[in-house]
Protein backbone atom coordinates (compact mmCIF):
# COMPACT_ATOMS: atom_id res chain seq x y z
CA UNK A 1 0.00 0.00 0.00
CA UNK A 2 2.89 2.52 0.69
CA UNK A 3 3.98 1.88 -2.96
CA UNK A 4 0.49 2.26 -4.50
CA UNK A 5 0.56 6.00 -2.26
CA UNK A 6 4.26 6.74 -3.83
CA UNK A 7 3.49 6.04 -7.40
CA UNK A 8 0.35 8.34 -6.65
CA UNK A 9 2.47 10.99 -4.95
CA UNK A 10 5.59 10.99 -7.64
CA UNK A 11 3.37 12.74 -10.23
CA UNK A 12 1.16 14.98 -8.19
CA UNK A 13 4.66 17.07 -6.71
CA UNK A 14 5.75 17.97 -10.14
CA UNK A 15 2.67 18.51 -11.78
CA UNK A 16 1.65 20.89 -9.30
CA UNK A 17 4.93 22.57 -9.76
CA UNK A 18 4.52 22.69 -13.86
CA UNK A 19 0.79 23.84 -13.57
CA UNK A 20 2.11 27.04 -11.66
CA UNK A 21 4.32 28.02 -14.40
CA UNK A 22 1.19 28.11 -16.52
CA UNK A 23 -0.21 30.23 -14.52
CA UNK A 24 1.82 32.84 -12.73
CA UNK A 25 4.04 35.58 -13.78
CA UNK A 26 7.70 35.56 -12.56
CA UNK A 27 7.00 37.95 -10.45
CA UNK A 28 4.66 36.51 -8.22
CA UNK A 29 5.92 32.99 -8.91
CA UNK A 30 8.14 32.55 -5.27
CA UNK A 31 5.40 33.99 -3.07
CA UNK A 32 2.97 31.89 -4.75
CA UNK A 33 5.22 29.10 -5.03
CA UNK A 34 5.75 29.42 -1.07
CA UNK A 35 2.14 29.57 -0.49
CA UNK A 36 1.44 26.46 -1.94
CA UNK A 37 4.93 24.43 -0.31
CA UNK A 38 2.92 25.88 2.90
CA UNK A 39 1.35 23.05 3.22
CA UNK A 40 4.71 21.21 4.06
CA UNK A 41 5.17 22.81 7.34
CA UNK A 42 1.66 23.65 8.32
CA UNK A 43 0.57 19.92 8.09
CA UNK A 44 3.26 18.79 9.98
CA UNK A 45 2.58 21.58 12.75
CA UNK A 46 -1.27 20.86 12.74
CA UNK A 47 -0.78 16.78 12.07
CA UNK A 48 1.97 16.18 14.51
CA UNK A 49 -0.07 16.71 17.46
CA UNK A 50 -3.60 15.64 15.93
CA UNK A 51 -2.42 12.69 15.12
CA UNK A 52 -1.24 11.87 18.41
CA UNK A 53 -4.36 13.51 19.36
CA UNK A 54 -6.45 10.75 17.34
CA UNK A 55 -4.15 7.61 18.06
CA UNK A 56 -4.95 8.16 21.77
CA UNK A 57 -8.02 9.33 22.62
CA UNK A 58 -9.76 7.50 19.14
CA UNK A 59 -8.44 4.03 19.87
CA UNK A 60 -11.01 1.81 19.11
CA UNK A 61 -13.42 4.08 17.45
CA UNK A 62 -15.61 1.78 14.85
CA UNK A 63 -13.69 -0.80 16.01
CA UNK A 64 -10.70 -0.06 14.60
CA UNK A 65 -7.08 0.61 16.41
CA UNK A 66 -6.05 4.38 16.55
CA UNK A 67 -3.90 4.13 13.79
CA UNK A 68 -5.79 2.84 11.24
CA UNK A 69 -8.48 6.02 12.73
CA UNK A 70 -6.04 8.40 12.00
CA UNK A 71 -5.12 7.26 8.45
CA UNK A 72 -8.66 7.35 7.49
CA UNK A 73 -9.66 10.50 8.87
CA UNK A 74 -7.19 12.36 7.35
CA UNK A 75 -7.02 10.38 4.19
CA UNK A 76 -10.71 11.75 3.51
CA UNK A 77 -10.02 15.33 2.67
CA UNK A 78 -7.42 14.40 -0.15
CA UNK A 79 -10.23 12.62 -1.36
CA UNK A 80 -13.11 15.16 -1.70
CA UNK A 81 -10.40 17.62 -2.85
CA UNK A 82 -9.86 15.66 -5.78
CA UNK A 83 -13.06 15.56 -6.76
CA UNK A 84 -13.40 19.32 -6.10
CA UNK A 85 -10.14 19.53 -8.62
CA UNK A 86 -11.15 17.45 -11.43
CA UNK A 87 -14.17 20.32 -11.29
CA UNK A 88 -12.77 23.39 -10.75
CA UNK A 89 -9.29 24.04 -12.04
CA UNK A 90 -8.26 24.29 -16.20
CA UNK A 91 -4.88 23.88 -18.05
CA UNK A 92 -4.76 27.30 -18.96
CA UNK A 93 -6.40 30.90 -17.84
CA UNK A 94 -7.58 31.33 -21.01
CA UNK A 95 -9.80 27.93 -20.13
CA UNK A 96 -11.06 29.34 -16.85
CA UNK A 97 -14.95 30.31 -16.91
CA UNK A 98 -13.95 32.30 -13.63
CA UNK A 99 -11.64 34.68 -14.72
CA UNK A 100 -13.12 37.64 -16.96
CA UNK A 101 -11.82 38.22 -20.33
CA UNK A 102 -9.56 40.82 -19.83
CA UNK A 103 -7.86 38.93 -17.01
CA UNK A 104 -6.82 35.68 -19.53
CA UNK A 105 -6.14 37.95 -22.34
CA UNK A 106 -3.38 39.81 -19.67
CA UNK A 107 -2.51 36.93 -18.03
CA UNK A 108 -1.90 34.67 -21.41
CA UNK A 109 0.36 37.51 -22.68
CA UNK A 110 2.62 38.27 -19.83
CA UNK A 111 2.86 34.09 -19.93
CA UNK A 112 3.84 34.29 -23.76
CA UNK A 113 5.98 37.16 -22.68
CA UNK A 114 8.43 35.99 -20.73
CA UNK A 115 8.38 32.58 -22.41
CA UNK A 116 9.89 34.33 -25.74
CA UNK A 117 12.63 36.45 -23.32
CA UNK A 118 13.92 33.51 -22.49
CA UNK A 119 16.36 32.57 -25.09
CA UNK A 120 17.47 30.12 -27.08
CA UNK A 121 19.78 28.71 -24.09
CA UNK A 122 15.81 27.00 -23.38
CA UNK A 123 15.34 23.34 -22.85
CA UNK A 124 12.17 22.88 -24.38
CA UNK A 125 12.05 19.48 -25.07
CA UNK A 126 12.25 16.04 -23.34
CA UNK A 127 15.20 14.73 -24.90
CA UNK A 128 17.41 18.14 -24.42
CA UNK A 129 16.15 18.22 -20.37
CA UNK A 130 17.46 14.52 -20.13
CA UNK A 131 20.94 16.19 -21.45
CA UNK A 132 20.97 19.19 -19.25
CA UNK A 133 23.48 19.06 -16.78
CA UNK A 134 21.79 22.34 -15.04
CA UNK A 135 18.92 19.85 -14.22
CA UNK A 136 20.82 17.20 -12.64
CA UNK A 137 22.93 19.47 -10.96
CA UNK A 138 19.50 21.04 -9.39
CA UNK A 139 18.59 17.57 -8.56
CA UNK A 140 21.79 17.57 -6.40
CA UNK A 141 20.58 20.55 -4.83
CA UNK A 142 17.12 19.50 -4.00
CA UNK A 143 18.64 16.58 -2.53
CA UNK A 144 20.50 18.28 -0.42
CA UNK A 145 17.69 20.53 0.69
CA UNK A 146 15.46 17.68 1.41
CA UNK A 147 17.56 15.34 3.20
CA UNK A 148 17.23 17.74 6.03
CA UNK A 149 13.87 17.66 5.59
CA UNK A 150 13.15 14.41 5.43
CA UNK A 151 15.81 13.57 8.85
CA UNK A 152 13.85 16.69 10.51
CA UNK A 153 10.48 14.79 9.76
CA UNK A 154 10.95 10.97 10.56
CA UNK A 155 13.46 11.43 13.34
CA UNK A 156 12.57 14.94 15.47
CA UNK A 157 9.87 12.62 17.22
CA UNK A 158 12.50 10.20 18.08
CA UNK A 159 14.45 13.16 19.42
CA UNK A 160 12.01 14.29 21.76
CA UNK A 161 11.19 11.24 22.93
CA UNK A 162 15.27 11.21 23.67
CA UNK A 163 14.98 13.67 26.27
CA UNK A 164 13.51 11.34 28.91
CA UNK A 165 17.16 9.73 29.22
CA UNK A 166 19.13 13.05 27.90
CA UNK A 167 17.57 15.38 30.17
CA UNK A 168 15.36 13.34 32.57
CA UNK A 169 12.06 14.85 31.32
CA UNK A 170 8.91 12.59 30.41
CA UNK A 171 6.60 13.85 27.93
CA UNK A 172 2.93 12.04 26.92
CA UNK A 173 2.30 11.13 23.38
CA UNK A 174 -0.10 14.43 22.69
CA UNK A 175 3.00 16.89 24.82
CA UNK A 176 5.41 15.22 22.30
CA UNK A 177 3.64 15.89 18.90
CA UNK A 178 2.69 19.43 20.32
CA UNK A 179 6.96 20.11 20.79
CA UNK A 180 7.46 18.50 17.69
CA UNK A 181 5.03 21.06 15.90
CA UNK A 182 6.89 23.85 16.95
CA UNK A 183 10.03 23.73 14.08
CA UNK A 184 7.60 23.44 11.41
CA UNK A 185 5.23 26.26 12.86
CA UNK A 186 8.00 29.03 12.45
CA UNK A 187 9.08 27.31 9.29
CA UNK A 188 5.99 28.16 7.84
CA UNK A 189 5.66 31.79 8.86
CA UNK A 190 9.71 32.26 8.04
CA UNK A 191 8.48 30.33 4.46
CA UNK A 192 6.17 33.29 3.66
CA UNK A 193 8.43 36.06 4.59
CA UNK A 194 11.03 34.87 3.12
CA UNK A 195 9.31 33.89 -0.29
CA UNK A 196 8.07 37.51 -0.39
CA UNK A 197 11.32 38.91 0.30
CA UNK A 198 12.55 37.19 -2.92
CA UNK A 199 10.24 38.60 -5.08
CA UNK A 200 10.50 41.77 -3.74
CA UNK A 201 14.30 41.78 -4.67
CA UNK A 202 14.13 39.97 -7.83
CA UNK A 203 16.92 37.93 -6.30
CA UNK A 204 16.97 33.87 -6.25
CA UNK A 205 20.15 31.36 -5.59
CA UNK A 206 21.10 33.55 -2.54
CA UNK A 207 17.72 33.19 -1.44
CA UNK A 208 18.26 29.22 -1.83
CA UNK A 209 21.93 29.11 -0.79
CA UNK A 210 21.42 31.01 2.53
CA UNK A 211 18.75 29.36 4.34
CA UNK A 212 19.94 26.05 2.97
CA UNK A 213 23.28 26.93 4.92
CA UNK A 214 21.74 28.05 7.89
CA UNK A 215 20.28 24.52 7.82
CA UNK A 216 23.60 22.55 7.90
CA UNK A 217 25.15 24.78 9.81
CA UNK A 218 22.44 24.46 12.75
CA UNK A 219 21.31 20.63 12.74
CA UNK A 220 24.27 18.84 13.49
CA UNK A 221 24.71 20.93 16.85
CA UNK A 222 20.91 20.19 17.93
CA UNK A 223 21.98 17.39 20.01
CA UNK A 224 24.71 19.17 21.59
CA UNK A 225 22.59 21.37 23.68
CA UNK A 226 22.42 21.32 27.50
CA UNK A 227 18.39 21.15 27.48
CA UNK A 228 15.46 21.04 25.78
CA UNK A 229 14.75 24.31 24.47
CA UNK A 230 17.95 24.97 23.21
CA UNK A 231 18.03 21.88 21.18
CA UNK A 232 14.70 22.16 19.93
CA UNK A 233 16.03 26.00 19.44
CA UNK A 234 18.74 24.30 16.80
CA UNK A 235 16.00 22.71 15.28
CA UNK A 236 13.41 24.89 14.76
CA UNK A 237 16.60 27.03 12.87
CA UNK A 238 17.19 24.04 10.69
CA UNK A 239 13.68 23.58 10.16
CA UNK A 240 13.57 27.75 9.12
CA UNK A 241 16.39 26.96 7.29
CA UNK A 242 14.98 23.93 4.86
CA UNK A 243 11.36 25.96 4.49
CA UNK A 244 13.20 28.95 3.21
CA UNK A 245 14.80 27.08 0.65
CA UNK A 246 11.62 25.04 -0.90
CA UNK A 247 9.93 27.54 -2.59
CA UNK A 248 12.69 29.68 -3.77
CA UNK A 249 14.35 26.99 -5.40
CA UNK A 250 11.16 25.28 -7.44
CA UNK A 251 11.87 28.95 -9.03
CA UNK A 252 15.24 27.88 -10.52
CA UNK A 253 13.83 24.96 -13.32
CA UNK A 254 11.46 27.33 -15.03
CA UNK A 255 14.21 29.52 -15.51
CA UNK A 256 15.57 27.46 -18.58
CA UNK A 257 12.86 24.92 -18.87
CA UNK A 258 9.77 25.18 -20.86
CA UNK A 259 6.80 23.27 -22.57
CA UNK A 260 7.79 19.26 -22.56
CA UNK A 261 11.18 19.85 -21.58
CA UNK A 262 9.57 21.82 -17.88
CA UNK A 263 7.66 18.81 -17.51
CA UNK A 264 10.83 16.52 -17.97
CA UNK A 265 13.16 18.51 -15.90
CA UNK A 266 10.76 18.63 -13.05
CA UNK A 267 10.67 15.29 -12.96
CA UNK A 268 13.95 14.41 -12.72
CA UNK A 269 15.06 16.97 -10.04
CA UNK A 270 11.80 15.62 -7.91
CA UNK A 271 12.81 11.93 -8.46
CA UNK A 272 16.78 13.09 -7.49
CA UNK A 273 15.79 14.58 -5.02
CA UNK A 274 13.45 12.59 -3.29
CA UNK A 275 15.79 9.84 -3.21
CA UNK A 276 16.70 11.51 -0.14
CA UNK A 277 13.19 10.50 1.63
CA UNK A 278 14.72 6.62 0.66
CA UNK A 279 18.95 7.39 1.90
CA UNK A 280 18.17 9.69 5.11
CA UNK A 281 16.21 7.50 7.16
CA UNK A 282 18.03 4.37 6.35
CA UNK A 283 21.88 6.05 6.79
CA UNK A 284 20.64 8.02 9.54
CA UNK A 285 19.30 5.22 11.37
CA UNK A 286 22.26 2.87 10.39
CA UNK A 287 24.44 5.40 12.04
CA UNK A 288 22.06 5.56 15.07
CA UNK A 289 22.55 1.75 15.50
CA UNK A 290 26.27 1.78 14.81
CA UNK A 291 27.45 4.56 17.17
CA UNK A 292 24.35 4.62 19.99
CA UNK A 293 23.51 8.10 19.11
CA UNK A 294 22.28 10.56 16.17
CA UNK A 295 25.11 12.82 16.94
CA UNK A 296 26.55 11.10 14.05
CA UNK A 297 23.69 10.48 11.87
CA UNK A 298 23.13 14.58 12.11
CA UNK A 299 26.66 15.67 11.16
CA UNK A 300 25.94 13.92 7.43
CA UNK A 301 22.66 15.82 7.25
CA UNK A 302 24.60 18.63 7.73
CA UNK A 303 27.15 17.85 5.23
CA UNK A 304 25.17 16.89 2.62
CA UNK A 305 23.32 20.13 2.94
CA UNK A 306 26.62 21.88 2.79
CA UNK A 307 26.76 20.00 -0.73
CA UNK A 308 23.15 21.69 -2.03
CA UNK A 309 24.94 25.00 -0.76
CA UNK A 310 27.89 24.34 -2.90
CA UNK A 311 26.24 23.42 -5.76
CA UNK A 312 23.60 26.03 -5.85
CA UNK A 313 26.53 29.03 -5.51
CA UNK A 314 28.01 27.05 -8.72
CA UNK A 315 25.01 26.93 -10.71
CA UNK A 316 24.25 30.56 -9.75
CA UNK A 317 25.85 31.87 -13.32
CA UNK A 318 24.19 28.83 -15.34
CA UNK A 319 20.29 29.17 -14.48
CA UNK A 320 19.16 32.41 -16.04
CA UNK A 321 17.78 33.98 -13.47
CA UNK A 322 17.35 37.79 -13.90
CA UNK A 323 16.11 40.24 -11.86
CA UNK A 324 12.17 40.61 -11.87
CA UNK A 325 10.07 43.22 -11.40
CA UNK A 326 7.85 43.39 -8.32
CA UNK A 327 4.41 43.28 -8.30
CA UNK A 328 3.79 46.96 -8.19
CA UNK A 329 5.53 47.66 -11.53
CA UNK A 330 3.96 44.43 -13.23
CA UNK A 331 0.15 45.77 -11.98
CA UNK A 332 1.19 49.50 -13.25
CA UNK A 333 2.48 47.75 -16.41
Amino acid sequence: MRILLGIAEAGFFPGVLLYMTMWFPRAYRVRLMGLFLLALPVSSAFGAPLSSAIIQYWDGLFGLSGWRVMFLSEGIPAVLLAVVTWFYLTDRPSQANWLADDEKAWLTNELESEDSEKGSHISGSVKRALTDARVWMLGLVYFGITYGLYSLSFFLPTIVAGFKKTFDTDFSLVTTGLIVAVPFAVGAVAMVLWSRHSDGTGERTWHVAIPTLIGAVSIPFALYMDSPFTTMLAVTVNAVGVFCALPVFWYLPSTFLTCAGAAAGIAIINSVGNLSGFGAPYVTGWLFDATGNAKAGLWVVGGVMLMAVVLIILLRSRVGVRQVPDEDSVLSH
